[in-house]
């Protein structure tokens, strides 16, 4: 699969609690994602953070322990970041998405077995 170097980089915010039917949120994010064959997705799980409700989600105090922050990123084009969003969209209760550009570098499989 090629990846133009000028691509696009889709960063959504939520939180681990956050669900889509039965599943984790961020899983469902990933699974569809690779389903419609977006170059990559990667989940991000936070020690510490806050959104628009300003409660504190942190791994220091049990009782909040069970809803840190997640953060997935998805690079591709814009075009197929463009066409993801509307799904997105579907999935989402609250959260923050931002979208940015970037350039990519380099983008290639690793060795088999690394």
């Amino acid at each position: 699969m090629d990846l133009p170097e000028d691509s696009m980089l889709l960063r959504i915010y939520l939180g681990e609690s956050d669900r889509c039917g039965q599943s984790p949120l961020y899983e469902a994010i990933v699974l569809k994602a690779r389903e419609i064959r977006l170059a990559g997705a990667t989940v991000l799980r936070g020690p510490m953070g806050f959104g628009a409700s300003s409660h504190l989600h942190t791994a220091k105090i049990l009782r909040l322990s069970q809803d840190l922050p997640i953060v997935v990123e998805i690079i591709d084009s814009e075009a197929k970041i463009q066409a993801f969003l509307p799904l997105l969209e579907g999935m989402l209760g609250g959260g923050l998405v931002t979208l940015e550009p970037v350039k990519v570098i380099r983008y290639r499989p690793g060795a088999q077995g690394a």
